[in-house]
């Protein structure tokens, strides 16, 4: 490892030079108390900025091991941390001058949720913080005086400030962490006492608005029905009281605007962790819960939706169904048997945004469209033995119809933003009017050994050794990598292309960032180069990859170098992404 004596010798004889030269920095150098490495260097001051990163040891940075012994620590520190670099770096953004990007300095900027990004990580050894830079110049020549500005004074600073113990608000560090512990022990009251959700009393579920994820000022603070209310000892908080959802089958109802979508959007949000100020911080949901919906167009490989489906006009095999364009009732039949693959154990269901065909059927269109030639099998019938026999409960949002009122083990109406437990009531009144069909017969879950085919050869087919898809002139950063093989381009959280082959995840309603898709990207070209050899199932693949994630880190992914701007997504993320690939 070079010195930053060297560092800014170097930098000084390629002053003025044509802006390739700054190409001859990558390396790693030496700084006080820390070490500096220039990954990758942009082509241009107009091209993707250059990415950098920073390792500080353990012995320098002086966090207590406690804050780091433990993942739920460990992931709320590195959020902190991020946090903490993103606002130092802002006070020095563009404070150096130039052309294009000059001067800039950028790592990746938190959310609402709490997520393992590649932005900060704390290994074994100390702490890597990541991050862009742009290498100043004026037109096309180098001006080395901004970069040393940047490299020598700036990012010290920001270093010392953000990554340094002794610096810190020590109050603040500790609060963050304790959150996050005490986050975690709701959710390990979850499994223990086989609940579904909790929602703590004083939580603001309402956002600032469709574009912000801020708490709405002004709101109504969510208070439990006292039916439903419990209390639990936290390590850290102590005792918290709120709504717990038992699970089973859970129907929400009430008036329009009145926080039945608001409740059911938290729950989706829930399966994260949420920082102090959000609202939602004891909003806690079962971590493998999906929010299932229609989709329309979407594609559907070797999905088998005969629980749902069967006995199609064109003797379509559904039990090994595909379509590149599918319905919204197929969509919906399919999501439900990926979730299930996937290790659901809730689904989350808004009755707005569901195929109203797939959820239910009532008596009178059963008169006139008689059952033998209905090729469908509602949700309605289905709901009580996915619980009942796979063990998968359901939250569902409804309005339009009394039929869910049935098959519901509790019923929560929604009044202005408050919940009222009606359960007795409703069931009072359920027996006063005719049940429709609520279970059907022949339930039985597929045996998930869907096979996806063989991963074909990247488009342009060269290889020139090393691992596949390495390249060795160095990747482009994360959000427009390029490599040889497959090339990366991710656009905000919705989707992503690989090779042009665009992958729509606009209906993943349980990405939090945009980085999460670009994890997925990465995650989907290495399953396409290494994983996918056309005898592993889905289940394998998608296995394969979350457990090298948790194991190995983001490593194993990325082509050359780690670079800023990845977040981590869950499994059930990663199975919807398998699955959403045309390719």
């Amino acid at each position: 490892m070079k010195s930053s004596n060297e560092l800014r010798t170097l930098l000084r004889s390629i002053d003025h030079r044509g802006y390739p030269a700054y190409k001859s920095l990558a390396g790693s150098y030496q700084f006080t108390g820390y070490s500096l490495h220039i990954d990758h260097v942009q082509g241009d001051p107009f091209a993707s900025p250059s990415s950098l990163h920073v390792e500080v040891g353990h012995a320098v940075a002086g966090f207590p091991e406690a804050y780091y012994k433990e993942k739920c620590a460990r992931t709320a520190l590195q959020d902190y941390l991020t946090r903490r670099l993103y606002a130092r770096f802002e006070d020095f953004n563009f404070k150096a001058k130039g052309s294009g990007k000059s001067g800039l300095m950028s790592i990746s900027r938190c959310g609402q949720e709490v997520l393992e990004r590649s932005a900060c990580q704390i290994t074994g050894s100390g702490i890597i913080a990541r991050f862009h830079v742009g290498f100043p110049a004026f037109g096309r020549t180098i001006n080395a005086g901004e970069l040393e500005k940047i490299l020598f004074d700036f990012l010290p600073k920001c270093v010392e400030d953000s990554l340094l113990y002794r610096k810190l608000d020590a109050r603040r560090v500790e609060q963050a962490i304790f959150l996050a512990e005490d986050q975690q022990a709701v959710r390990r009251i979850l499994a223990e006492e086989k609940l579904a959700a909790f929602v703590a009393n004083g939580s603001i579920l309402p956002r600032k608005s469709g574009v912000s994820e801020l708490p709405m000022k002004d709101s109504v603070p969510f208070a439990a029905p006292a039916s439903m209310e419990r209390t639990f000892t936290l390590p850290h908080r102590g005792e918290i009281s709120g709504m717990a959802i038992p699970q089973g089958i859970t129907l929400i109802v009430g008036g329009g605007y009145h926080g039945k979508s608001t409740l059911l959007e938290a729950l989706q949000a829930g399966v994260y962790n949420h920082i102090a100020g959000d609202g939602r911080e004891f909003v806690i949901t079962d971590n493998t819960a999906v929010k299932l919906r229609a989709e329309d167009g979407r594609s559907i490989r070797n999905v088998d939706i005969s629980l749902f489906i069967n006995d199609l006009p064109n003797k379509k095999d559904t039990t090994s169904f595909s379509t590149m364009d599918a319905s919204g009732s197929t969509s919906q039949a399919a999501g439900v048997i990926e979730s299930a693959e996937a290790g659901a154990g809730l689904f989350l269901i808004d009755e707005d945004t569901s195929a109203t065909n797939f959820m239910l059927r009532d008596d009178f269109m059963q008169q006139v469209i008689s059952r033998e030639k209905e090729p469908i099998t509602p949700f309605l019938e289905r709901a009580v033995d996915l619980f009942g026999e796979a063990g998968i409960s359901t939250i569902l949002v409804a309005g339009s119809s009394g039929a869910f009122f049935h098959i519901a083990d509790r019923i929560l109406q929604m009044d202005c933003y408050r919940p009222i437990d009606i359960t007795e009531r409703v069931k009072a009144l359920c027996a006063e009017h005719t049940a429709p069909r609520i279970q059907a017969p022949g339930f039985g879950m597929p045996d998930f050994m869907r096979v996806l085919p063989p991963a074909r050869r990247a488009q342009d087919g060269r290889e020139r050794g090393g691992r596949p898809g390495a390249d060795r002139r160095g990747g482009g950063r994360s959000g427009d990598s390029r490599h040889e093989h497959r090339k990366i381009k991710t656009f905000g959280k919705d989707s992503f292309s690989l090779d042009k082959e665009t992958v729509d995840l606009r209906y993943v309603e349980q990405l939090a960032d945009s980085e999460q898709t670009n994890a997925l990207a990465h995650l989907l070209r290495y399953g396409l180069e290494q994983v996918m050899d056309g005898k592993r199932t889905v289940r394998q693949i998608a296995g394969i990859l979350a457990d090298t994630l948790d194991k190995k880190g983001w490593e194993p992914f990325c082509t050359s170098y780690v670079p800023c701007g990845l977040a981590k997504p869950r499994r059930q993320e990663i199975f919807a992404c398998l699955n959403r690939f045309r390719g």
